[in-house]
């Protein structure tokens, strides 16, 4: 597989006290994503912070502050809520599974790692987080639009002789000028049947002398 450039790769942050599982995962994690890794709680929830990964892997049980605990402090922060985690554990499956689920994890990772299985979810929890942060974005590109679209609502200032408008500033501008930074509408010019006797009148012609209708 050839390697990603690193502008492109999602981060990681490993969180794990043993720093044997640490190594594991960065070997097989190390070609396709870019990593940090924590040693505790303390020092996971000070990079979660900093960095703001798009996942975290973190184990559940940890001396001081559990993986657990990592988990509904990450979760109380709006800058971290929304971090995916994958809790990593040995613990047997059942009750400590479905409390970390009930707290927000996307996922688990059991020790022994199986590779392979290991690699397979982590891709997948990151395709989501890059197709929810596409949706965001699409969302608030489509809420910016409205939002310039809405600003042409309401009571607008138009000069009842030059049909100037004036802004926000107190100043006057041309209608094309002012609907054009307000909208995504365009321009283009014409002339009006009104407008083109008034500036384009018919040529008159001319009768010569003598030649008068009888």
């Amino acid at each position: 597989m050839s390697q990603i450039a690193a502008s492109e790769r999602a981060k990681i942050l490993i969180v794990d006290d043993n720093p044997v599982n640490v190594s594991l995962l960065v070997s097989a994690l190390r070609q396709e994503y870019e990593l940090s890794s924590a040693y505790d709680g303390t020092e996971a929830l000070r990079l979660a912070a900093e960095q703001l990964p798009d996942l975290i892997l973190l184990d559940v049980m940890m001396p001081g502050m559990t993986g657990f605990e990592v988990m509904q402090t990450l979760i109380a922060d709006p800058a971290t809520a929304d971090i995916p985690v994958i809790f990593v554990t040995a613990l047997d499956q059942g009750k400590n599974e479905a409390q970390g689920l009930e707290l927000g994890a996307v996922d688990y990772i059991h020790k022994p790692f199986d590779i392979a299985l290991t690699r397979l979810r982590i891709r997948n929890q990151i395709e989501r987080k890059r197709q929810r942060n596409l949706l965001e974005a699409q969302k608030r590109e489509l809420e910016e639009t409205l939002s310039r679209v809405k600003r042409l609502e309401g009571i607008i200032c138009i000069c009842m002789y030059c049909k100037q408008i004036r802004n926000d500033q107190q100043t006057w501008q041309q209608m094309e000028q002012y609907i054009s930074e307000h909208s995504e509408a365009m321009f283009s010019h014409g002339i009006c049947p009104s407008c083109k006797e008034i500036h384009y009148p018919p040529q008159q012609v001319k009768i010569p002398a003598g030649q008068d209708d009888v």
